[in-house]
């Protein structure tokens, strides 16, 4: 079975298709390495995917194209008929949308055109693709439910999270497409993106640094660790979304659709302060932090905290990883993979 990825050089998607690759999965690997963060850091993983195909049971292929490009994306998957696909490509990151917001329009609105135009024209039996936790944006009831509005985003990379949901639906209800969005809550872990908050506190507490902490640490996240975020994906890569026969049109559910479509929290459901988050970094560093105060960032949210109760229900499956153990595998990578 063949599963394309877009995004295989990001964080998460290397880590899903190493696990693919270890499971006899056949992976189909898209990015574009663009210069966001560090090429250097996402051609490693694509290297480090290529030695482990090299010795697993599955096979692995990668493009190095852009997603809005619909040539071809229509020729890779012509090329290799998929069974599943994963869309991870996205521009990501909440402030840089108010610096480059064209970024966003192209690769989160037109680029996920077309690989959901791509999924239809071949046939594609499971659509799993990234949401964000930003969508619930202004929302502030928590813990944050699929069953809430997301109607209010703070950010246009929050906007173009929800208009993916929206395309999602119409292609799920017009063509009966099975698509999943996943709203993922704060990932981290090895291999992370450097534009993190864990990256870049590790990052400048070792150069002996100040740390830039916003809305003077009064913050608290939800943060998931990447094995938990592999895990679910795999687990809901092998029960692609259904329509639901009690599904109530005049009290309609915003998580579930008459159509096969599904928006699941993807989160470790324990709130966390940003402060405490500092400690568990400084501790696993045996080094101090030195605070910059700053105030809130435009487009940021002070709370987040995933109900993740629909998902539980649906795979069996609830994130539980420790940010004790996840910081300090995170760590351990950072230092081996810089001591290069």
């Amino acid at each position: 079975m063949t599963v394309l990825i877009t995004g295989i050089a990001g964080f998460i998607g290397f880590h899903l298709a190493r696990r693919l690759l270890a499971d006899g999965f056949n992976v189909v690997g898209i990015d574009n390495l663009n210069d966001y963060y560090s090429p250097v850091l996402k051609q490693d993983r694509v290297d480090l995917l290529f030695d482990f195909s090299n010795n697993s049971k599955g096979t692995f292929d990668f493009y190095r194209e852009d997603i809005t490009n619909l040539a071809k994306m229509t020729s890779i998957f012509i090329d290799h008929t998929p069974t599943k696909v994963v869309h991870l490509a996205a521009q990501a990151g909440v402030r840089y949308s108010m610096e480059n917001p064209s970024a966003y329009i192209s690769s989160n609105l037109q680029g996920f055109g077309n690989i959901i135009e791509c999924c239809r024209q071949h046939h594609v039996e499971n659509l799993i693709y990234a949401s964000s936790s930003s969508v619930y944006g202004g929302n502030k009831q928590l813990p944050f439910s699929e069953s809430h509005s997301v109607d209010h985003p703070l950010s246009l990379y929050a906007a173009t999270k929800k208009s993916n949901e929206l395309i999602a639906h119409s292609y799920s209800n017009l063509f009966g497409l099975p698509t999943t969005g996943l709203r993922f809550f704060t990932v981290y872990g090895p291999w992370g993106r450097p534009d993190m908050a864990l990256f870049l506190f590790t990052e400048a507490i070792i150069s002996g640094k100040p740390i830039r902490v916003f809305n003077n640490g009064l913050m608290n996240r939800d943060f998931t660790y990447i094995d938990d975020i592999i895990e679910s994906i795999a687990l809901l890569l092998d029960k692609p979304a259904q329509a639901d026969s009690s599904f109530e049109t005049f009290n309609p559910h915003p998580g579930k659709s008459f159509a096969p479509y599904r928006v699941f929290n993807v989160g470790n459901s324990n709130q966390v302060s940003l402060l405490t988050y500092i400690e568990e970094i400084e501790k696993a560093l045996s080094m101090k932090a030195t605070k910059e105060l700053l105030p809130m960032q435009p487009g940021d949210v002070a709370d987040t905290l995933s109900d993740t109760t629909e998902l539980r229900d649906w795979i069996g499956f609830t994130p539980s990883t420790s940010i004790k153990s996840g910081i300090g595998s995170f760590i351990q990578w950072y230092r081996e993979y810089y001591s290069r």
